[in-house]
């Protein structure tokens, strides 16, 4: 599952057919950086070892109490008849304690119910550092982006630096006009290192995931503006019964149950024997002794353990549900979420940029007959430029919104072509 949610997670943000490697580095997938994460993050490192730590306690909790050795002298050293050895008794013994009420069974009731609840927490710890790989990888192909706009705000603004430099020299224009320019031009060029700077930070972020301090690599420039259909919500919200956040809260349920078992054994004493031999120097017999004691007020004892372990076993059903909303509105909010950002991503590739890539077109032809000012032409290509950021923040708002629904349920949810909601 681990790399299947990882190949689904890269969305659109996918090499698409044109796209082109910004550096010399070597490019890296999204699954190559996710499968750098699972080597050396710690977090993920850690997991067989509580696996181990887990095994060792079920096998601990499988040994019966100790067989006890033990040796008593009497009348040693003393006065009179019992002076020296003379007098001497030695009993040697083995002592054992005999379980009553199931209480090894309860034991690794509880061990194998902390060990299985280690599975649905590896996978949740695995799904947080695949959405967090993504999203850091996002930020890298959002750079990308944010700078694509820059250089064509460059490109169009070098246009109306050359235009006002004619018209000055011709004497149509004033000064003014071409040091308004220029001032765009200087701003577009620093969005344009900002971008640049944003997409360095971007890639030392991803990095110190696999703890790495210098960048050997960067991404193929993908396409973030091309969105995917979802399922439907309703199939989503059928995929959270699966998904490890309540597979966690079962697997705690279990270990509750486990420790409600365990606690009621308490209710039967054990019981403690002891079996020897006892020799008697003086007299030169020896005779078998023996003995067993039972503790009494189990019940009384064990009743505050008992309700306390049946009160957190009901907790957990509570929980469970609690969760199970939480889970259920944080889904609907990004499943809602990404189809906004998805019907504005399209509507402004449809119907805004279109239009003003033509007004900005046929203002700078009028701007050089001389039909309108400079501010009217500046302005449409500004509005074009905000218009271009302003869809691509959609498009960053509904990837985001995506790699938290695969988080929320684990599972792979891009629908065909063919499916979905369209916008």
């Amino acid at each position: 599952m681990w790399k299947r949610l990882a190949a689904l997670a890269a969305l659109a943000m996918a090499p698409c057919a044109g796209a082109q490697v910004t550096s010399s580095a070597v490019p890296l997938t999204l699954d190559a950086a996710i499968e750098r994460v699972s080597r050396t993050h710690p977090d993920l490192r850690l997991l067989p070892l509580q696996q181990q730590a887990a095994r060792a306690r079920y096998d601990a909790a499988g040994l019966a109490p100790p067989l006890v050795f033990g040796v008593d002298l009497e009348n040693a050293l003393g006065s009179g008849d019992s002076r020296g050895i003379d007098a001497l008794e030695t009993t040697v013994s083995l002592a054992g304690v005999l379980e009553r009420g199931g209480k090894l069974d309860a034991r690794r009731a509880v061990a194998q119910a902390n060990l299985d609840a280690l599975a649905p927490q590896r996978e949740i710890i695995r799904l947080d550092m695949m959405a967090e790989a993504a999203r850091r990888y996002l930020a890298i192909t959002v750079a990308s982006g944010r700078q694509r706009i820059a250089l064509d705000d460059i490109e169009q603004r070098r246009r109306a630096v050359d235009a006002a430099r004619g018209r000055l020299t011709a004497g149509a224009s004033p000064a003014s006009t071409l040091m308004t320019a220029q001032a765009a031009l200087a701003q577009a060029e620093l969005d344009r290192d900002r971008a640049l700077q944003e997409g360095r930070a971007a890639r030392l972020s991803l990095a110190a995931l696999w703890n790495a301090r210098e960048v050997d690599f960067d991404v193929a420039s993908g396409d973030p503006l091309q969105l995917p259909a979802l399922q439907e919500f309703s199939q989503l919200a059928d995929l959270l019964e699966r998904t490890p956040e309540l597979a966690l809260i079962a697997g705690e349920q279990r270990v509750r149950q486990a420790q409600l078992q365990l606690a009621s054994s308490q209710l039967r004493g054990d019981v403690s024997w002891q079996l020897g031999v006892r020799n008697e120097r003086a007299r030169r017999d020896s005779s078998l002794v023996g003995g067993f004691s039972v503790p009494l007020g189990n019940a009384r004892r064990a009743d505050p353990e008992i309700r306390a372990a049946r009160s957190e076993l009901e907790m957990s059903a509570v929980e469970r549900q609690a969760r199970a909303l939480q889970l259920h509105a944080t889904l609907a909010e990004a499943h809602g979420r990404y189809a906004n950002a998805r019907l504005e991503v399209t509507r402004m590739e449809r119907d805004v940029l279109p239009q003003l890539r033509r007004a900005e077109k046929a203002a700078e032809t009028a701007w050089r007959a001389g039909a309108i000012s400079y501010l009217e032409w500046a302005q449409l290509q500004a509005m074009r430029i905000q218009a271009r950021q302003r869809q691509l923040d959609a498009a960053v708002s509904a990837q985001s919104a995506l790699i938290e629904i695969q988080r929320l349920t684990g599972q792979p949810l891009v629908a065909n072509a063919t499916q979905g909601t369209a916008p």
